[in-house]
């Protein structure tokens, strides 16, 4: 891989990015490969921190609500798709994170990446969950989060996560923390984040529609942080051939099943980068980490407008294992 030599970055001005792509659908490996590319682009582009989509690592399970019949008991396609789902998620820590790690370490980057993750050894062994890490710019694995509560229908997939990883880490483009999804409508979830001291949120969706594009700039205003608002793209051709007979119209139209809608966010929940809907894009920008200290001034829910005399906050670090 070739090595990208940046600049030292300004503490109050950074540069990043959105890989708004989607994943060689259910190929951890060939995944793994576009995602290490897309790092590359983004390095040579002087961002110090690139963002994925939830579970970029090997897809979205979409088919959990646009094919008929997939939630339904014993349904034999299901099991098929799930088993290479299963077979294709990663482990943490395992080859994959390895290669990802060696990646930052030579392109003086950050990510935050979705990931299907399986569990191999001790309690737990075989759950599936919806996973996001954050890697730093020194090839360190800084935050492993687990989604506290599968969606409805992704009940079926992934356990519930834990409570570690609800926090900001440090990197070279500032605090970054994120969440995943519905997680956003989590009041509590949302002040441990907030309280972590958060510069940047990853906010990964499937797709950024309407609703989630509210949840996220709400976030941005609530936090007085950026956010990037990151979706997936999935083509209509992704869908597993096992559950193809029976896909709604819906989702699939124009071509897409997942349609993006990334965006980036300022702390006065205004857009810095409009939504960018079906196409594939490396989103850019460079952020000014100031306007976090000027829209503070008015509101800041960690800080004067905490009121801990009246409220008491506490997160408990459980262990899902």
């Amino acid at each position: 891989m070739e090595k990208v030599r940046q600049p030292a970055a300004d503490s109050k001005r950074v540069r990043v990015a959105i890989a708004q792509s989607a994943p060689v659908y259910l190929d951890k490996r060939a995944s793994l490969a576009k995602a290490l590319d897309l790092i590359q682009q983004a390095a040579k582009q002087d961002a110090l921190l690139v963002a994925f989509g939830e579970t970029w690592l090997p897809g979205y399970p979409a088919w959990l609500d646009v094919c008929r019949g997939a939630a339904l008991w014993e349904n034999p396609s299901t099991k098929d798709v799930f088993a290479k789902l299963r077979d294709n998620s990663i482990t943490v820590p395992g080859e994959e994170v390895n290669a990802l790690s060696e990646a930052e370490r030579d392109l003086n980057i950050a990510i935050v990446i979705g990931a299907n993750e399986r569990v191999d050894a001790g309690p737990g062994i075989g759950t599936l969950y919806n996973s996001l890490l954050t890697i730093s710019e020194d090839g360190r694995l800084n935050n492993h989060h687990r989604k506290l509560v599968p969606t409805y229908t992704e009940r079926l997939v992934w356990g519930n996560g834990d409570g570690r990883g609800l926090e900001a880490v440090p990197t070279s483009a500032g605090r970054v923390g994120g969440l995943i999804c519905w997680e956003h409508w989590m009041p509590l979830a949302r002040m441990a984040m907030h309280d972590s001291g958060e510069h940047v949120h990853v906010a990964v969706w499937p797709t950024v529609h309407e609703l989630h594009q509210l949840a996220s700039r709400h976030y941005a205003f609530e936090g007085r942080c950026f956010v990037l608002a990151v979706g997936l793209m999935m083509p209509t051709v992704d869908l597993p051939h096992e559950l193809r007979n029976d896909v709604t119209s819906r989702p699939g139209d124009g071509g897409w099943i997942e349609h993006g809608g990334s965006a980036i966010i300022g702390p006065d929940s205004q857009y810095v980068i409009e939504p960018v809907f079906d196409r594939e894009e490396l989103l850019v920008s460079d952020l000014d980490l100031t306007q976090i200290d000027r829209e503070s001034m008015t509101f800041d829910v960690s800080g004067h407008y905490a009121r801990p005399d009246l409220f008491r906050f506490e997160k408990k670090d459980t262990d899902a294992n």
